[in-house]
């Protein structure tokens, strides 16, 4: 079967919510054996019996980046060698670059970034020794061109970017790709949260989005499952936009 997943083990970080939350639901129905984490456990809870048999939960602060590597090998012990990792737990703070602390554009960069190579590095150990692996990472539209009051998202997720294809340069030659999603606007509460009673910017999104509609979580899914499967071996160190044509719009 195409697009297969069947025998792998993926993990999803912040896969409690959201895109994670699709994504580990089209791995599975995929076929793969799906480990999300986050830090809220009760949530992690929830999804996974929300998505029912085959979905497990590590809960974790990855910031907390002393803790990967028993984390990786707990998750290993239990389920298996992973084979799909898909990092995509990261934090947003919207305000003007005048008013933004170190602190605050700090907190974005350990998140988004250092954990980010944390938790590759360690994932990555037992991939390159086994031959094999699909590494996502996932980036934004803020990385393809300048939105206002997010400098230091933006600048994490351009840091995604360039991660991706230095990271791909060096692990495929041993069997591991390294690809990134860059996401559009994707109908999930954070997005509604931020369009309900403003007209004007949901307006401006679909009006230089051609195909004038949101995307969904499973959008995103699906393009995952793609890149984690064997179908896409030849596809390494490149970004993957799902936007609606968002990014080429006018």
């Amino acid at each position: 079967m195409a697009f297969s997943l069947q025998g792998k083990v993926a993990l999803i970080t912040g896969g409690g919510t959201g895109l994670g939350f699709g994504m580990a639901r089209c791995m599975k129905e995929a076929g793969a054996t799906v480990v999300i984490t986050g830090r809220r456990e009760e949530v992690l809870q929830q999804a996974c019996q929300e998505l029912g048999e085959g979905v497990y939960y590590r809960s974790i602060d990855l910031n907390q980046t002393e803790l990967l590597p028993a984390l990786v090998d707990s998750i290993e012990n239990e389920w298996g060698s992973i084979d799909i990792l898909v990092n995509n737990a990261g934090i947003n703070n919207k305000k003007s670059s005048l008013e933004m602390s170190d602190a605050e554009f700090d907190a974005i960069m350990n998140t988004n970034v250092r954990s980010v190579f944390a938790l590759t590095r360690e994932v990555a150990r037992g991939m390159v020794q086994r031959q094999r692996g699909s590494i996502i990472m996932i980036s934004s539209m803020s990385a393809l061109y300048g939105l206002a009051n997010v400098a230091a998202y933006g600048a994490s997720k351009s840091a995604i970017a360039g991660m991706t294809r230095v990271l791909a340069s060096e692990y495929s030659p041993k069997g591991v790709r390294i690809n990134s999603i860059a996401p559009g606007f994707i109908d999930t509460p954070m997005l509604r949260k931020a369009i309900d009673g403003d007209p004007d910017r949901k307006n401006k999104i679909l009006g230089r989005t051609p195909m004038n509609c949101f995307g969904t979580p499973d959008d995103i899914g699906y393009a995952a499952v793609y890149l984690a499967s064997d179908e896409a071996r030849f596809i390494t160190g490149t970004m993957l936009v799902v936007d609606g044509g968002n990014s080429i719009g006018f």
